[in-house]
Order: C-alpha cells, then structure tokens, then sequence
C-alpha cells in the first residue's frame, strides 16, 4: 500500500510536538561518546531529535544537557566557560546548573529572572561508555537492560559509523527487509561461492522469512534451505540487533541519522570479563567522497556491508518518498514496523507508555537472542568484526 506524504511525515518526522517525535522521546539515546568529555574539551554540541543542544561537565564532575541558545540573548552555549558550578554563557557570564538552573545573570542580579526562568535541560547518564539523553516527559524511565549492554560473560567495544546523511526510518525499514542480503552483499556473504548471476545474488539459498512482534519489537526469521535458521530481532524503534552488534540508529534530525554500534563478544568458556574502563571506541571513515555529499554528488565506495548499507539508505532522498514506492510480498516486514510504529505513536498519543519502555528500575536483562544470532554469524566460531565478508543484516 502505498503512503501519502501525510502517512510519510507521521513515520519520518522527529522535531519537538511531531506524532513521530513525541514517540521517539519516550525512549533514551546515545548522544556522545564520554570520552569525548574531556578537561581540554567539556562542551560538545549535539543534535538530537531535531533539537540543538549542548552537553557539558563541570568541574565537580557533573554533567548536564541544555538548549543550546542562552536565555539571555541567544548565544551558543558551547563555547560558554565550565566552571565548578556549571556552565557560564562566554557572551554576558550568565551562569546554568546542569538542571538549567540559572545562577548568576551578570552584570547585575536580577531575581526575578532567576527566579522564573529556566534554560530547557534534559536528564543524561552514563551507560557503556556513552552519554544518553532524555528528551521526553518526566518520569524518565530507566535504561534498557538488553543482554549486549549488561552482560559479563564478554566484552565489548564501540564503532561509530560516518553520519548518515539521510532519515532514520530508511536504515530502520532495512532491518525488516531480508531481501536485501542476498543480493545488495552478495559480494561478501558466499563464503568462497559464486551466486548464480547478480540479478538474483544468493536469493535461492532461502527457503522462508517470517516475522513476528515480540515485547521490545519484531522478529526476523530468516530459513536457508540448509535448515539453518537465523533469527534477530528489530528493538523498537531504532535498534537492529544482529549477530555481535547493537547497531542504534540516533535521529538527530529529520534528514541526519547518527549510526553507533556496540560490538559484544561473549568469552568463550563463560567467564566474567573484567570492564573495569570504558569499552574501546573505534571511529570509521566516510564511506563516500566527498564525505559531507549526498546522491547523486556523492560517490559511495561500496567497501563493506555497512558501506553498501549506506549508500542504499541515503540514495534514497533525505526523506524517502514513500508516496512513490511499489511494495512487493517480500517488503512485508517493512509493512509491519510501519503498522507497530502508528500503534506505537497512538499509544504515546493516548498518554500511555510505548513499547519497550522500561519502569521497573530491577527489570530483568533483556534477551535480545544473540547467543544464537552469533552461531549464524561466526559461521563456525570465528568472531566477526566490522567490514568482514559475512552477513550484517
């Protein structure tokens, strides 16, 4: 069924008081490496949900997430100056908590303004090695315990792919599109074989797919003629889990898409792994040139899964034009998350919790199956990194 641009924006749109945005706001995002933090560097801008925001440590070690532009008259808080109390606007020293608090309005105090005005500010934590906002109503809800992120029998690491120049609803309807694999990384996937010719990939090497809604999303299955069965799961709304990553996909606006995965391996004999420090953190070149291009100026190198992923995604247009596409018996998945994305949007709309929200602050580990996604992955127990020749989607 094809949508009407109404339907597309309903989907597609993140900016504060859209359907779409007010969903994505009941939910925590990644919004900065904490290494990024530094003494040198304690400001950073972010961009989150179409919103311009400054994320910031004082000198107590606190740290906090504000609108960007001063209350005063509008400056960039990023360059203000972090001192022990917060940060101090560098225009006129008016001074912010991490709550938004205003402190001091220099040159004169002015109580009345203190006393009434507040600098927007949103609630961050640390959480494997990375700074999360919420941006929705309060109480936030806790973060999500998925099985990748606590547990300990492994350990994990960190890779932030290049910016994605595109929405972040077409890198999440890939992650219900099975099709694709086949025949978009042919080139990496056959293990030593050849397919058959280019226009059909490995396509035949698969006998079913299927999906179906579970609590925290939607199941792909995937069903190879050999019996094997690879089975990972959609987190809604913005996480495909697949073999040993967590791959977020953080909407940082309508058309820019931030694409982060955590890489968790389990050890082998079960062992407590010791994460004493943050997981590394590994940062991937651009996949196109010129890096900040887009279709069709930009030429994407195709070097990888993601990099084909990448291009496949952001060719689409900044926002896809679903008004135009023709959708087959195969896009069904895609069908499907459109279907659980508008029921999610009416629930939130409706004053109630979507899915996947967590309140219980002892909710048990989320399982997200990845002890059998990485049996399909490692293809015989060799662990997998980023860009090797074997299936990410």
């Amino acid at each position: 069924m094809v949508l009407t641009r109404e339907e597309n924006d309903l989907l597609t749109r993140v900016g504060p008081g859209t359907p779409g945005g007010e969903l994505l706001r009941r939910y925590w995002m990644p919004v900065a490496v904490a290494a990024e933090l530094t003494p040198e560097q304690p400001t950073r801008l972010v961009r989150l949900l179409g919103e311009i925001l400054v994320l910031f440590r004082d000198r107590t070690g606190r740290v906090g997430l504000l609108s960007d532009r001063c209350a005063h008259r509008s400056a960039s808080l990023v360059y203000g100056r972090v001192e022990e109390r917060g940060i101090s606007c560098a225009y006129h020293g008016w001074l912010y908590d991490t709550r938004g608090c205003i402190l001091e309005t220099p040159p004169e105090r002015n109580d009345a303004i203190i006393n009434s005005v507040k600098q927007p500010a949103y609630p961050v934590r640390k959480y494997v090695g990375m700074y999360w906002a919420y941006l929705g109503p309060e109480p936030a809800p806790e973060l999500p315990p998925y099985d990748t992120l606590v547990r300990r029998d492994g350990r994990r690491r960190l890779v932030i792919h290049p910016v994605l120049d595109c929405n972040w609803y077409q890198a999440m309807e890939n992650s219900v599109d099975p099709a694709h694999l086949q025949i978009l990384h042919q080139e990496y996937i056959g293990r030593g074989r050849q397919p058959v010719n280019t226009t059909r990939g490995f396509t035949d090497d698969v006998a079913d797919t299927d999906f179906y809604v579970t609590s925290i999303g939607i199941m792909k299955k995937r069903t190879y003629k050999t019996g094997q069965v690879d089975e990972h799961p959609l987190v809604f709304p913005n996480i495909l889990r697949q073999g040993y990553s967590t791959q977020i996909r953080v909407p940082l606006d309508d058309t820019h898409t931030a694409h982060i995965h955590v890489m968790f391996e389990p050890t082998p004999d079960g062992s407590l792994a010791d994460e004493a420090e943050d997981p590394p953190v590994e940062y991937l070149a651009p996949y196109k040139d010129p890096p900040d291009a887009v279709h069709p100026d930009a030429v994407y190198n195709l070097r990888s899964v993601l990099a084909q992923d990448h291009m496949a995604w952001e060719t689409q247009g900044p926002i896809a034009d679903r008004t135009l596409e023709h959708l087959s018996y195969s896009d069904r998945g895609i069908h499907l998350f459109r279907k659980v994305t508008r029921e999610q949007i009416d629930r939130v709309q409706r004053g109630l919790d979507p899915m996947g929200v967590i309140r219980d602050p002892n909710h048990p580990m989320l399982d997200t199956n990845i002890d059998e996604s990485t049996k399909v992955e490692s293809g015989g127990g060799r662990p997998v990194g980023v860009g090797a020749p074997t299936p990410a989607d």
